[in-house]
């Protein structure tokens, strides 16, 4: 292993009353692309400042290569006493040249003379990164960078990391940006740290095989006290397995919605079976939006069912924020109808942390002060309903102003779930949240009762959690696709290889048209058994997850324990097969009409 260009022996920092880590070795190689994975709170970003040398530690010594330029790109940077966004860009230490920060503002697509003052998140954040790529660093220090920035930034970021020849380290909630980009994995963990070499692609087989066994390990001494420790990283692991059904839920839900809106003949089974029309909970009927000489919406036309999870994607621009309000009736459409129906109660969450003043605690917050919180009708003790959201019972007495910005995030989320409702919109609700409160949040959208809609750009989130995207190129064009971000994509691709293949055959005659035809007898088999087959086998997995949720198992017959976790790997292998096989032939069958 070549030597680390930046490093860091014995770091430990005191925060508040006791220590936030202790003992960490952490070292950066020239070409490192490092993952730092941590829950709110854990001290990501404080550690990203160590290693920036922006604080100093309690303790420890922090080694760098003579001649090393490390930049901090930080989750929300000071645009304090600057007139414009390009006045930022070069002020400060170390101030990049501004031809460079220009090149690089043009390609992200941001007005530099734009006033600082009023500039919108996304403005902001494209203008910090143009900053700091424009300070040629050897070590990029990344917090959160595809906060606030649309698919197509993201797009541009993700390349231009891929030809950077220094290294960084990257904290982010958006999975498939660490998945595509990151070597390596530093997962910050109740004060300590690891390193494994691997991306973030291995970092939940990882985490798990790390908790299993320590939980073997608690197990050989005194567990009881060990497990209560560890309440929360067990909750994870189990939620994680309960977030798989919950997928799978997700696929059925999904092909329903795809039955809908896939051909006039579907369509009108569904119609004539489900009463769809009966659960119509928004009704946008030919509805266009035009602002000036440009339409934003244009002729769109579309039904919300109860229960459905309704993503929003697009450009920043392409009118997401328009069709949202146009959904809930924020606006009114310059042609055509939305009705809401009349039981619609909706609210929203948009990540405005403002509304939780920093002087109160988190009891105040969520319970005005008392001992109990009341969720959807249902009394719970508010130490219960903050375990919940991952949170230690003992934070109820915290002040909001000592919480994270995730954690904060986490506080309004729990606040906001606890009403009636039977809409919910979220907008841009991933910003600042960690990976497990990502799962939670999951968890929780799938759980609920009533509609749902969301402006994401988090393309992971989305296709974890949607059943029907919303598409917009700006043209006005408003796609809808059962699915999530992936199924979206994979439309807008197919269009473009159509019109290839018609370049290179423009001089052959046009081929006759296909007849109709059935699938073949082993895929019409196939297409009926497999669902009975899928379903057998999340029995016979459900069966086997029983018995090794017996903890002495493994200490006491090792040999069943091995073959029974053979046994589990081979059907969730076989699982995994039927369902691409079943929606395979279901795709087919939707072509066939």
């Amino acid at each position: 292993m070549a030597a680390p260009i930046l490093s860091y022996e014995g770091l430990a920092l005191v925060q508040g009353t006791g220590w936030l880590f202790q003992d960490l070795d952490i070292y950066v190689g020239a070409r490192d692309r490092l993952a730092l994975i941590g829950r709110n709170g854990a001290g990501k970003t404080t550690l990203l400042k160590l290693l920036a040398g922006r604080i100093e530690p309690d303790k420890g010594k922090r080694t760098i290569v003579p001649g090393t330029h490390v930049v901090l790109l930080e989750q929300e940077p000071d645009f304090t006493g600057y007139a414009t966004l390009m006045d930022y860009a070069i002020g400060g230490a170390n101030p990049p040249a501004e031809h460079e920060v220009a090149a690089i503002a043009d390609q992200l697509g941001i007005d530099m003379a734009r006033e600082a003052a009023s500039a919108s998140g996304g403005e902001r954040r494209r203008a910090a990164i143009a900053r700091a790529l424009a300070q040629n660093p050897d070590v990029l220090l990344l917090d959160e960078p595809t906060n606030h920035l649309d698919l197509a930034a993201i797009d541009w970021l993700e390349g231009w990391l891929s030809r950077f020849s220094g290294a960084f380290v990257a904290i982010s909630h958006d999975r498939t940006f660490l998945t595509r980009l990151t070597r390596q994995t530093l997962w910050l963990d109740r004060g300590g740290i690891r390193r494994k070499e691997i991306g973030f692609g291995g970092f939940d087989a990882w985490m798990e095989a790390v908790y299993a066994e320590e939980t073997r390990a608690a197990e050989k001494l005194d567990a009881k006290l060990k497990l209560e420790a560890h309440w929360l990283q067990r909750g994870v692991t189990a939620r994680r397995r309960r977030n798989q059904g919950r997928l799978e839920k997700l696929m059925e839900m999904r092909a329903t919605r795809a039955a809908m809106i896939g051909g006039p003949g579907v369509a009108k089974l569904g119609l004539a079976n489900d009463d769809v029309r009966s659960k119509s909970v928004i009704v946008a009927d030919h509805i266009s939006k035009r602002f000036g000489d440009r339409t934003i919406i244009k002729d769109f036309d579309f039904r919300v069912q109860r229960g459905d999870r309704i993503g929003i994607v697009g450009a920043n621009g392409a009118g997401k924020s328009t069709l949202l309000k146009l959904l809930t009736g924020e606006i009114e459409p310059d042609e055509g109808k939305v009705t809401l129906a009349p039981t619609l109660d909706g609210i929203v969450i948009d990540q405005q942390r403002s509304l939780l003043s920093p002087e109160k605690t988190v009891r105040d917050i969520l319970a005005d002060g008392g001992d109990w919180v009341e969720v959807r009708g249902v009394k719970k003790h508010v130490q219960g309903y903050l375990k919940d959201f991952l949170f230690d019972p003992s934070v109820a007495e915290a002040s909001v102003a000592a919480l994270s910005g995730g954690e904060r995030s986490r506080l309004l989320l729990a606040r906001e779930f606890a009403r009636e409702s039977n809409l919910l919109v979220l907008d841009e609700p991933t910003n600042d949240l960690d990976l497990e409160t990502l799962d939670l949040l999951q968890e929780v959208i799938a759980d609920y009762a009533g509609t749902v809609l969301l402006v994401s750009h988090d393309r992971d989130f989305l296709d974890r959690t949607v059943t029907v995207t919303l598409g917009l190129d700006g043209s006005g064009k408003v796609d809808i696709v059962a699915g999530g971000y992936a199924d979206w994509e994979a439309k807008r691709s197919k269009p473009a290889s159509a019109k290839a293949k018609a370049a290179g055959a423009d001089t052959a005659p046009p081929p006759p048209p296909q007849a109709r035809r059935k699938l073949s007898y082993k895929d019409q088999r196939d297409y009926d058994l497999l669902p009975g087959r899928i379903e057998e086998i999340e029995k016979e997995m459900a069966g086997i997850e029983t018995e090794l949720s017996d903890g002495s198992l493994f200490t006491r017959d090792n040999a069943r324990f091995s073959a029974l976790t053979a046994k589990l790997d081979a059907l969730r292998a076989e699982k995994a097969a039927a369902e691409d096989r079943w929606l395979a032939l279901a795709e087919e069958v939707e072509a066939l009409g």
